[in-house]
Formats: C-alpha cells, structure tokens, sequence
C-alpha cells in the first residue's frame, strides 16, 4: 500500500516542495484524516475541514514557523496541527496528556499564540508585529480570523488598531457564515452581500464574458474593463469597509482553490501595509454525514462519520443542559415577560427549545458576551425578565458589564452558567473554574448552585421571581444525578435558604452544587468508620442562610467547605470569613480546586484527581480529624 502525500509530511518544509497538484491531494488526506480520527476522539471538526485548503496554502507561501500564523480560537488549527508535526499524534487530540484541542504555545513553535475564546487574533497578530519592529527583527505576522468572530468588540478594536498603526500586517477572514451556530448581526450581512449581490455578478460574469472573447488588438480595452470592474467592485463588496480602516482589501476569495489561495497571499506577502484577504469557505465541507456547519461542528467520540450518530447511544439520565433548555421552554410558556439572551451558542446552551417556541423573545447577539449582558439589562429597565444563558468560561468576557450595567443599577438580570466548574476533554481554555469567586464579589448579587436537575429548576423559577437585583445560577456539563418533573410541579427554590441533608455533630460539610451528593456520600462511607458528619446543601452561596449557618456554628466545631471551583477567593474563603468573625473557635478547612491550571482529560477522572469525589472527601474529612488529633 503506497504511503499518502499526508504520511510524508514533517513540517510545512515538506509542503512547500509540494507541487500544486500535490497540495490538492494533501488536502483530500487531511480530510480523510481529520474524520477518522475525530470519530474516536471527538473534536471541532466542522471548522478544521472548512480551512484544509486555507491551513495548506498558509503553509505553502509562508515562512513558518519563522513567519507568525495567530489562528483565531483554535477550532480551526487541526489541519494546522497534522502540517506541523503531530500527524502522528492526532490519535491523543483531547485525551489526557495528548494534543490539546485548541493551540498551545507549550505544545509546538508553531503555535504562536494560545487560543480558546474568539476574536483573539488579530491583536495577537499585531502585538507580534509591534514587538517584531520594536527588536528589528523581519518576519510576516498573519492572523486568521473567521468572520464570527467579526461580531466582538475585541476584533474591531484590533481591526481599528492595525488599520491605523500602518504596519506590516495580514489578516485572513474565512468566511463561513458561521461562529458554532449561524452567524447573526450587520457584520454577517455586510460581508454575504458580495455573494448574493445580483447586480456585480452579472457585471463580473458580463466583464469576463466580453475580455475573453475580445479580439487580440482588443485586448488593452479588456484591462480597462477589468480596471473598471475593480472600481465597481469598490462600491459593492465588503472591501470598502475594510479600506476605510486602514487596509487594502483582496477577495473575496474561493477558500477551497489552492491556486487562488496561492498565488493572493504570494502577492500579499510582498506587501508590508496592512491588508485583509477575505476567503468564502465552507464548514464542515467533505463531511460524509452532509455538511451541515451547526450540526457537526463539534461531536463526542465514539460517532460514525457516515451519520454522525453515536454509535453507543447513551440510556441514563439527561445532562443539566437538556433539563435546563426544557424547563426553560416551559417558563417561557408561563411567563411572557421571560427572554433569553445567548451568545452564538443556542444548541451548545440548551436554549434551542426557547427559540423555536418564542422567536420574539430570543436573542442571539452573537460572539459578544459583553454586549449580551448590557443589551440583557436595557431589556430589564422595561420590565422584562432577561436571561444571560452562556458558558461559565465566555461569561468571564462580560465582567465590567455584569458589575457596571446589571449589578450597580440592581437589575433583575438572571445568568445561567453552563459549564461551570470541570469540563473534562474540553480543557483549560474552557474550565468554567472563577464563576463562584467572580460573582460572590459583585455588589447586589445572587450567586447560587443546585444539588441536581429538579433544584436547578426551582432555583431558575426563583430567578425569575426576584427582582431585587442579578441573580446567578451555575451548573455542570454533566448529567443530572435526577429527572426532574415538568416545571410546573416545581416551585422556587425559597431564597437565601440551605438545606440540612444528614444531622451529625462535631464535623459540619458545607457542600455547593455538584459537590452536594459526593459529600453525602463520603459522610455515609465515613459514618461506618464512626465520624458523624453533617452535610449541608449551600444552594444559596450569597445570600447566605444566616439561621442555618448559626445553628451549624453552635453544634459543631469543625467546619469542612466544598466546591467545584477554585478554592482561593471561592465560596469557603468567603463563608470562612464569616464564620472566624461569627464564631472564632470554630476550625474551618476549604476543599475546592488548587491555585493551578487543570488539563483536558475525562471530568470523572478531573475531580476525583482534584479529591472532588466522594473517596477525596472523605479522605480530607479523615486527614481532619487525624490533624486535630495529633494537635490535641
């Protein structure tokens, strides 16, 4: 069996003795490739087969690892990965201690800046280039953005920036029409009207039509035309924004022609202004399943490519995502004041369901958290009951306007954090780890956390309810240790309550979220050992329970907090506190995730590596007890 042009491949070294017809072929075997292996390790694929040609062409042109390629999010960077040395490691794509699934400065040179969170790149890209002239050093800085990651701030602030700065910079946007889901906003219309604009199409087709078949003493006429063209084209596509910024413009471009590809950034790369190459590509292309760009942009392991359908189709309980988009539906037809706002995530944050039923009263803004979250609370100012559903990990992107918008003029802003805490193969750049200690310090805040599916319900139904400022509820990417029933047989969560589980003296766990059931556990294996522990469901983080947290300090002398979140600055730092100015004997310890970053591996294996499962409790419980006694 002959070895495939992709087997041969080292580094872009290799690529760039490719002839073009080579490259063609190399792109077909990437695809084959990243298909195969991303059904048994799971990955963004939709996005990595919508730029093989792109990711081989930047290859080909470019210097890396000398020349700075900053890929924006890193969903588009396995193709990149399979050209730079890891082809033989793709196999361990986001399994412990194997590549990670977004770029990392740590895992390859080529990999020149790391990327989870979009809109990224193009400050990145300028930054090197600043940093490259200010060491007189020479080496092309190009970023490559997708046209989702056009509706952030960030990236307009970037684009503004270079623009101005006039260094030497290139900007590469594929576009695709999508971030994860459709792309939404101004930005996405303006750039799809140079493909549907009938009238420079057939301008452009009536152009060729007449250069071709013009006669040879005609042929001069023919580049005047193709000049007037350029003129024409000035006014109808997307360029003219881009020139106003400060860069000169090339495209749109065919992102799956390996000559175009080639022979644009051939010429751009001899060019040391700003510039913007804009390349129409397709996500998810080459897909055996159809290439649905939403649908497979990220898959589990263990699909078939020719459906993708898992193979083993999972029977247990549903994931707290599912249970939250249905009972969020569910609200939806109680309540005609509720709105939803997400950021480019309706299927990743369960918010489908909402969408389809109430079109009117859901928003996707699109890859701008911030933004979200003030636009939530303008909706609030008019009565409405906004609900902020994005990721714990991008939530963190909308810090000064959950503090400055919602909290500081006391709106009633509900946020629900999908994702907080361990988030297993999705690694470090998505862990949704800071939620608890970056709420807790806003002013006017509920920060809460629920035991299972059934409480997070009722603690959503107390969202809507209160109005007395923001209230936060964050929740695992896990599945629901319950199944809960419809919402309407679920009242509210009563506000700024706890809940004793298990009565015991001396030892008191006070346990948040996830860390509820693990904790029962660990003091039920304790009890046959004969500690007596209590446990204590702390839904309520801020406001705390204040009747509860007395009558705990007045029977116990120990007190144990847990959390699925970082300890320093955590729930049991801040309940810690309180308790050393309530009841100074009484001896607390934090249980939570250490000052450290946590890598991709499966989330079982995250927290029971971290102690956060019931054998780690009650390990920590007896390390206590065994520390007091030696004191004693």
């Amino acid at each position: 069996m002959s070895m495939s042009i992709l087997e041969g491949i080292k580094s872009p070294a290799d690529v760039r003795r490719l002839s073009r017809e080579e490259l063609r072929t190399l792109s077909q075997d990437i695809r084959e490739r990243l298909i195969d292996v991303c059904s048994r390790t799971g990955g963004h694929i939709g996005a990595g087969l919508g730029v093989v040609e792109l990711t081989v062409a930047l290859h080909a042109v470019f210097e890396t690892p000398a020349d700075q390629i900053v890929w924006d999010v890193g969903h588009q960077g396995y193709p990149h990965k399979l050209l730079t040395g890891r082809n033989d490691r793709m196999e361990t794509l986001r399994q412990e201690g194997g590549l990670s699934g977004f770029l990392k400065r740590t895992e390859s040179e080529y990999d020149t800046f790391g990327a989870g969170h979009a809109a990224t790149a193009i400050s990145a890209a300028l930054g090197m280039a600043a940093g490259r002239d200010v060491m007189g050093e020479s080496f092309k800085a190009v970023a490559v953005i997708g046209d989702g990651s056009l509706g952030s701030g960030l990236a307009y602030e970037g684009l503004n920036n270079a623009g101005h700065s006039d260094r030497d910079i290139i900007v590469v946007l594929n576009d695709n029409e999508m971030s994860i889901a459709p792309n939404v906003g101004a930005m996405h219309k303006y750039l799809t009207s140079i493909q549907r604009n009938p009238l420079y199409n057939r301008l452009r087709s009536r152009i060729g039509d007449l250069v071709d078949s013009a006669p040879q003493p005609f042929q001069s006429a023919g580049t005047l035309l193709r000049k007037w063209e350029e003129s024409v084209k000035s006014f109808l596509t997307p360029g003219v924004l881009f020139e106003e910024l400060g860069f000169r413009y090339f495209g749109p471009i065919d992102g799956h022609d390996i000559d175009a590809l080639m022979d644009t950034f051939a010429a751009v790369r001899e060019m040391n202004t700003p510039r913007l190459v804009h390349v129409i590509t397709q996500k998810g292309r080459g897909f055996p399943a159809g290439e649905h760009g939403e649908k497979w942009h990220a898959l589990p392991p263990g699909h078939d490519p020719a459906t993708g359908k898992q193979i083993t189709v999972s029977t247990g309980n549903p994931a707290y995502t599912a249970v939250y988009g249905k009972g969020l539906a569910e609200i939806g037809a109680e309540r005609r004041d509720v709105a939803v706002i997400t950021a480019a995530m309706p299927g990743g944050t369960g918010t489908a369901a909402f969408a389809k039923a109430f079109p009117d009263r859901f928003f996707d803004v699109g890859i701008a958290e911030g933004h979200g979250v003030t636009f939530a609370s303008g909706l609030a100012t008019r009565g409405v009951r906004p609900i902020v559903t994005i990721y714990s990990t991008f939530l963190q992107r909308a810090y000064d306007n959950i503090i400055h918008d919602a909290a500081l003029q006391k709106l009633p802003v509900i946020f629900a954090m999908d994702r907080a805490g361990l988030v297993g193969e999705d690694g470090e750049t998505h862990m949704g780890l800071y939620d608890i200690p970056y709420m807790l310090t806003v002013p006017n805040m509920t920060v809460t956390a629920p035991k299972d599916g059934t409480e997070m319900l009722g603690l959503l139904r107390a969202a809507v309810e209160h109005t007395d400022g923001p209230f936060s509820l964050r929740y695992p990417r896990d599945t629901s240790p319950d199944v809960p029933a419809a919402m309407s047989e679920i009242p509210a969560t009563p506000y700024a309550t706890w809940e004793v589980l298990r009565k015991g003296k001396e030892m008191a766990i006070l346990a948040v979220g996830t860390m509820v059931g693990p904790s029962v556990a660990a003091a039920e294996a304790l009890a046959a050992e004969g500690f007596d522990v209590t446990v204590v469901n702390c839904r309520y983080m801020k406001p705390y329970d204040e009747v509860t947290l007395a009558a705990i300090l007045a029977d116990h002398t120990h007190i144990l907090t847990v959390e699925e979140g970082v300890a320093m600055n955590g729930f049991g730092a801040f309940i810690s506190s309180i308790i050393h100015r309530q009841s100074p004997q009484v001896r607390t310890a934090v249980h939570g995730v250490p000052d450290k970053i946590v890598y991709a591996a499966p989330r079982k294996k995250q927290l029971a590596s971290l102690g956060l499962d019931a054998a780690g409790i009650a390990d920590r419980v007896r390390a206590l007890h065994e520390s007091e006694a030696l004191a004693g």
